[in-house]
């Protein structure tokens, strides 16, 4: 996943909310977060699956990762959240 334009390091990076390290759950290729594992984001849920969620039949139990990064932008902390997850090609 890209990192925003206006990142500059340091920064954190952390996945639903735990805080990952780069060199160990992550590397840095350019402006890309690239992870040792795969990331997923649920997507959109089609009309039958919101229907069985509706009525209580079913819940939504996909995986669906968030990708935040904590940084500074002039002198205050900022939070990008939810970063688009891209596949590596």
């Amino acid at each position: 996943m890209r990192l925003p334009p206006d990142v500059a390091r340091p920064f954190e990076v952390y996945v639903n909310g735990v805080p990952q390290t780069e060199g160990i759950d992550f590397t840095i290729e350019g402006r890309t977060l690239v992870f040792d594992r795969e990331l997923k984001t649920e997507g959109k849920l089609g009309f039958w699956r919101w229907t069985s969620i509706f009525v209580g039949v079913a819940g939504t139990y996909r995986q669906n990762d968030s990708v935040d990064v904590v940084y500074q932008r002039d002198g205050r902390r900022v939070v990008a959240t939810k970063l688009p997850i891209e596949p590596l090609a």
